[in-house]
């Protein structure tokens, strides 16, 4: 035996070791319990280290059956359901389904009772936004921001409810006009918001545009070329932040749109910065359309002509045997408004972008006109929608703490998502 045989190989006298950080991909799921995600979207993600490699989003956590409920419903009762689908700006989903119906009834609002809803949805609109803007910047760490905005807001949704007695679910119009005339002085706060406003979207500016924290985290960040947002049927600031100058209150002029001065804001590189920045300038473009709605509102008549479409007066109700008859006819005796058959695609401009409404009226075998006292099938373009649908295109290959600013840029609305 060798004297050296006790001894270990040169081999086993090698230690080995494993490296200190393992380089493997880790699943993890964002939401839905998670304050940016509203409680209703989940995102599963795939990660190297804090590197997004890929990414697919859920949203089918809200299921209210909007539409299935607005075509068991009366043509008047299925607003309450529009309201729902953004209980933000609301009054623009009533006036964008009131608008699909009228024109299958092929009627026209008087120009008064068109200022009106004008000016609903312009308000509206510029609630949207900063709900939007307010809640992003909170996210990223702003909440001083978010206090302003959500001021500015509260002073939008006052006028709204000083109008129609809601915040929130309006219920703002009816089909063929809007439930009632202007509060007096009701012009004169208008004017008095867009002022305090103004001076809110001057300080925010200031704290964020100006921020250089809150700039990195939005620019060159969530980048969505022109052609690829055209493609996945964007819509609104986002599609406007892309660079592709888009609107339906321009390029399909509705109400009293075409009337009015005003411009469409675009951005330039289509990141986050840009979605930004471009909702930022529609709220002054929507301050300039309340202006001169305010300066150039006719008097006249709210509501069309027509007596099987328009409740009558409360006065002419309870004062005499027509009012009652009218309101008797359409509301009490269940026939409600009669709409011919037809089908008839209708889209406003949402606080997000196209919002469409798709309603088809079959005839009914059991009435004497053949008209129909709801809807046989009634579908909802949501603005939000494509937006979401394609998150991971924005968020794959930027790192994990860029989804919050991503995802609130693009607004994620949960009442349009029911689908």
């Amino acid at each position: 035996m060798s004297n050296t045989d006790h001894l270990p190989t040169l081999d086993a006298a090698v230690p080995t070791y494993e490296p200190e950080f393992q380089q493997k991909e880790m699943l993890l799921n964002i939401g839905p319990a998670h304050p940016a995600m509203h409680g209703i979207i989940r995102i599963q993600t795939k990660l190297e280290g804090e590197l997004i490699v890929e990414s697919d989003v859920e949203i089918g956590y809200l299921h209210r059956a909007f539409e299935k409920s607005c075509e068991e419903s009366t043509w008047n009762q299925a607003i309450i359901y529009t309201d729902r689908l953004n209980y933000v700006s609301a009054a623009i989903n009533n006036v964008g389904y009131c608008m699909a119906v009228e024109k299958l009834l092929g009627i026209e609002l008087p120009p008064r009772g068109q200022y009106i809803r004008t000016l609903l949805c312009e308000i509206s609109r510029i609630g949207d936004h900063l709900t939007c803007v307010g809640a992003s910047a909170m996210e990223l760490g702003g909440f001083t921001v978010f206090l302003y905005m959500i001021k500015g807001r509260e002073y939008c949704w006052e006028l709204i409810e000083e109008y129609c007695g809601a915040r929130v679910t309006t219920m703002a119009t009816r089909v063929g006009g809007v439930p009632h005339d202007l509060p007096e002085g009701w012009l004169d706060k208008c004017l008095w918001v867009i002022k305090e406003v103004r001076e809110i979207l001057a300080e925010c500016d200031i704290l964020l545009t100006n921020n250089r924290i809150f700039v990195e985290r939005m620019e060159n960040v969530g980048l969505m070329p022109a052609e690829k947002a055209i493609a996945w049927g964007w819509t609104g600031p986002c599609l406007r932040g892309s660079g592709v100058a888009y609107d339906v209150r321009k390029d399909f002029p509705y109400l009293v749109y075409d009337q009015l001065d005003w411009e469409v804001p675009v951005g330039r590189r289509g990141d986050n910065l840009d979605r930004y920045l471009v909702r930022m300038e529609e709220m002054e473009q929507s301050c300039r359309i309340i202006e001169q709605c305010v300066a150039k509102i006719p008097g006249g008549p709210i509501n069309c002509d027509n007596k099987r479409v328009t409740l009558p007066d409360k006065k002419d109700t309870y004062g005499n045997i027509e009012g009652l008859m009218n309101h008797f006819k359409l509301i009490m005796y269940g026939h409600g408004i009669r709409v011919p058959e037809g089908e008839v695609y209708f889209p406003v401009e949402g606080g997000n972008g196209e919002l469409g409404f798709y309603i088809v009226s079959h005839p009914d075998e059991h009435s004497k006109d053949g008209c129909n006292d709801r809807a046989w099938r009634v579908r909802c373009r949501p603005p939000c929608l494509p937006m979401v649908a394609c998150l991971p295109e924005i968020i794959n290959d930027y790192m994990i703490a860029d989804i919050v600013p991503t995802f609130g840029s693009v607004n994620m609305i949960g009442g349009e998502l029911d689908r």
